[in-house]
């Protein structure tokens, strides 16, 4: 089954903010067995969106449609879609009072502009929206689905697991189609793809493997699509397994696992804790740690300690090594991480100190070079690694170096 999407905004036209949404519903629908087979952006203009949709229901068995259902004027999807399916705009009361309780839960007037929001075209079915005041809408014509939900992401993605991919389930017959990612970390594409060379060979050819590489990791998806084989997902196991004992210090998890939620099931597993003590990385890798649920499980703190008085008066670094070597260099990065340690009580601490740029480098120490240590309960370890001269890189890539190392430890990979 083919679809496409279509989103609206002038917002995403200019580039004022990033389309996630059609990625997402890409990966999403994919998992479904829905293949999508165009993606289209159109600014806020009614004979724009005609034009959109209506070229896309000559190709697609399914429309979905993102954007330009809020209650102000520029918001005319709601207007337009009623024309052009010749349907008049009614008020839902279903959605009204839905709308009127989630105003007035917020302590804000339900003036005449939040009301709009349950005007729907008469001959839509209404998807109630549990996120927000949109609600979104489905239409048919010959046959053919069409699907208008708000641009706001997480109330776009809860009208999707929740009211959409079960109606598309029930008014289509879909393929089914299986896959798993495999999260890699610490070998760039082409190392990887010499060091599992073998194991790709070896694949039967109805599995289909994709390499999904990013800035901080290469995903390894494997795909069977269109399958009734119940045996098949029993199967991509069976080949990641092999992969993984390939490739043992390189695999992170699977699906969409992080460097710091790997490690941190590790933690928990093992109940130990960790704190952070960062300087170039400004607190990231205590937000990368602290944004997922539980985290307080084995999470003990952080010290942003950006200034070298920071570094000496709480974390305790030796003022005399400071400044014989310098704020980056290998001992203040394990002195800061065995600091972090003792001052939270953490099993391990996690250090980083560096120069993110773009200024700041040397002959000696260039934009992008980063010490980092870990302090453990018999040991310290500490890396240099170069980065490049991106602040925002160096900053994403020294924290996930750094992370790393506790999650190589914790798996044993680290030898004192």
């Amino acid at each position: 089954m083919v679809a496409e999407i279509i989103t609206i905004g002038d917002e995403i036209l200019i580039g004022q903010i990033v389309d996630t949404n059609s990625a997402w519903l890409g990966r999403t629908l994919g998992d479904a067995g829905i293949r999508i087979g165009r993606i289209v952006s159109v600014s806020d203009n009614a004979s724009e969106i005609v034009r959109a949709v209506e070229s896309a229901l000559k190709r697609a068995e399914l429309v979905l449609m993102t954007g330009g259902l809020g209650p102000t004027k520029d918001d005319i999807t709601k207007r337009t879609l009623a024309d052009m399916f010749s349907m008049q705009l009614v008020r839902n009361e279903e959605a009204f009072r839905w709308v009127r309780e989630m105003i007035e839960a917020r302590g804000l007037e339900f003036n005449e502009l939040n009301q709009s929001q349950a005007l729907l075209p008469d001959r839509c079915v209404m998807l109630p929206n549990r996120n927000g005041t949109a609600p979104g809408m489905w239409l048919d014509r010959d046959g053919k689905v069409l699907v208008s939900l708000p641009g706001v992401p997480f109330e776009m993605k809860g009208l999707i697991k929740n009211e959409v991919l079960p109606r598309l389930r029930e008014h289509f017959t879909l393929p089914r189609n299986l896959h798993k990612t495999a999260i890699t970390f610490g070998l760039a594409e082409s190392m990887l793809a010499e060091r599992i060379a073998p194991w790709e060979a070896a694949l039967p050819k109805h599995l289909h493997l994709a390499y999904l590489p990013s800035a901080l990791s290469i995903r390894l998806r494997l795909s069977v699509y269109e399958t009734d084989d119940p045996q098949a997902a029993a199967e991509i196991d069976e080949q990641f397994a092999r992969l993984e004992a390939l490739i043992p210090d390189y695999l992170v998890g699977y699906g969409e696992i992080t460097l710091e939620e790997a490690s941190g099931q590790l933690l928990s597993h093992r109940g130990e804790s960790v704190a952070v003590a960062e300087s170039c990385t400004g607190g990231n890798i205590a937000h990368r740690f602290t944004a997922h649920a539980g985290a307080s499980a084995y999470f003990r703190g952080g010290v942003v300690s950006y200034a070298n008085e920071v570094k000496t008066a709480v974390l305790g670094v030796d003022p005399q090594a400071l400044a014989r070597e310098g704020a980056v260099s290998r001992i203040v990065a394990e002195q800061m991480a065995e600091g972090v340690r003792r001052i939270t009580g953490a099993t391990y601490g996690i250090s980083t100190t560096g120069i993110a740029g773009p200024e700041g480098g040397t002959p000696e120490k260039p934009v992008g070079t980063v010490w980092m240590a870990l302090a453990t309960p018999t040991g310290v370890f500490a890396y240099r690694k170069q980065f490049g001269s991106l602040r925002s890189e160096n900053i994403q890539r020294a924290s996930s170096f750094a992370i790393n190392l506790l999650r190589l430890y914790l798996k044993g990979c680290l030898k004192a």
